[in-house]
């Protein structure tokens, strides 16, 4: 183990194994990675263990300088462990250059569908004991996290002391068609809110995309940027800010050339900086298997739901005079087309989409016998997780408090401060 400091804090590297099936313990292993968080004035105590599980999938737990975001709280109670999930971050982390080493794409294909949710909390029951010796700990689930937290409260709740989520809490028993039909309307609203504050960015995003119809246009290092990629950028409309990022992205988008307007070397940086999939392919991979459950497969679910909504056609838009509508949280065949770190991993993500036979990720019966002190925000008209399946979920958990809000969107509990976690905190213990 490694031990260093930031300001405020001490931090301890921490790399552990664990099977890569839990259902074979005695078959392959695999490496997990894990920073240890605790205040500096309380590094020597003994203090209760939270661990936090990042969004995604494929997000390595953010890499807070300090006593950033929600951290700075957490020390003050806990010892945190800031996990990198399997396959991303440290965590034996999978991309085109590593998934080869499993073999070809149907290989890859069954190692891939051993990093979903329920692998990840069999993970953290493993290395739980080591830490802990034994006693439950704290999980703080953000997003797909609080997918994995709803997981940990279904299959292995004696490991829980307290469970908190943020922006995370899942459908039980929706198909992904169920999770994109109910989407597709939320990255609407969006669209409408976005064009309210700028007005301007209509007509703007209509010439870029217009562009991008009638000149191939690759972003450095190869990706493809066409309408639909352009449409992507939504995926900014979930965040706090992010109708402002994209707002100041579109206004700088054309300069003038020798040759004519052409899109700005600024602009195409910009918009890779965002649509790239180069440091989370899983997220690409497995964002639909995340929600799969039983013999119905995915199927590419976003991209035919789609179809269903037809103002989300950009040849559509372009040839009438209506807005054109940025997309969100949403992976398409396409991407494995344009995104050259996706490229060679298009035959493994159709056998993910037409895999079946996947296992049940909650149990309603357990939930509803939940005695884990359970506390959930929910972001009121979140993009990325629709409010009434939380709120459905949300009251099939026995005793989850929850604070609905629309003060944040699905970033909240990192640009809050302490606030969201303060509350959360309060909730779980019965004092708010």
């Amino acid at each position: 183990m490694t031990t260093y400091r930031q300001p405020g804090l001490v931090l301890t590297d921490h790399t552990f194994t664990v099977p890569l099936d839990h259902a074979q313990p005695a078959g392959e292993r695999i490496e997990l990675y894990g920073r240890e968080a605790v205040a500096t004035a309380r590094a020597g105590e003994q203090l209760p263990w939270l661990v936090y599980l990042e969004g995604g999938p494929g997000f390595g737990a953010r890499r807070l300088t300090g006593t950033q975001a929600w951290l700075g709280r957490a020390v003050q109670d806990y010892r945190v462990l800031l996990l990198d999930q399997r396959g991303a971050g440290r965590s034996t982390p999978l991309n085109r250059q590593t998934l080869p080493l499993r073999g070809g794409p149907k290989e890859q294909a069954d190692f891939l569908a051993l990093f979903r949710a329920d692998s990840i909390v069999r993970d953290c029951e493993a290395i739980r004991p080591q830490l802990t010796g034994g006693a439950p700990w704290t999980v703080l689930g953000q997003s797909f996290g609080g997918f994995c937290t709803v997981h940990y409260l279904s299959t292995a709740p004696e490991g829980l002391a307290t469970a908190l989520i943020t922006g995370g809490l899942p459908a039980l028993d929706g198909h992904p068609d169920d999770v994109y039909r109910a989407a597709y309307p939320r990255m609407e609203r969006k669209n409408q809110a976005h064009y309210a504050r700028y007005p301007q960015d209509v007509e703007r995003a209509r010439r870029i995309a217009g562009h991008l119809a009638e000149h191939r246009t690759e972003l450095p290092g190869g990706y493809r940027l066409t309408p639909e990629a352009f449409q992507s950028l939504g995926i900014l409309l979930g965040l706090g800010n992010g109708s402002h990022q994209l707002h100041y992205l579109l206004e700088n988008a054309f300069v003038r050339t020798p040759a004519g307007r052409t899109l700005s070397d600024a602009f195409l940086e910009g918009v890779l900086g965002v649509l790239s999939f180069a440091s989370h392919p899983l997220y690409a991979l497995l964002h639909e298997a995340c929600y799969a459950q039983g013999d119905r497969p995915t199927a590419w679910a976003a991209e035919r739901v789609r179809a269903e909504f037809g103002r989300f056609d950009a040849a559509a838009a372009l040839d009438g005079d209506g807005p054109l509508l940025f997309t969100g949280e949403t992976v398409h065949p396409w991407h494995f087309d344009v995104d050259p770190s996706l490229r060679p991993l298009k035959r493994t993500a159709e056998l993910l989409a037409a895999r079946s036979g996947w296992s049940a990720l909650y149990d309603q019966g357990r939930l509803s016998a939940n005695e884990v002190p359970t506390a959930a925000v929910v972001y009121h008209d979140d993009l990325y997780v629709e409010t009434a399946h939380s709120m459905r979920t949300a009251r099939a958990i026995r005793g989850l408090r929850t604070w609905v809000t629309d003060e944040f969107e699905h970033d909240g509990v990192r640009v809050s401060g302490a606030r969201v976690l303060d509350r959360l905190l309060a909730l779980a213990r019965d004092d708010a």
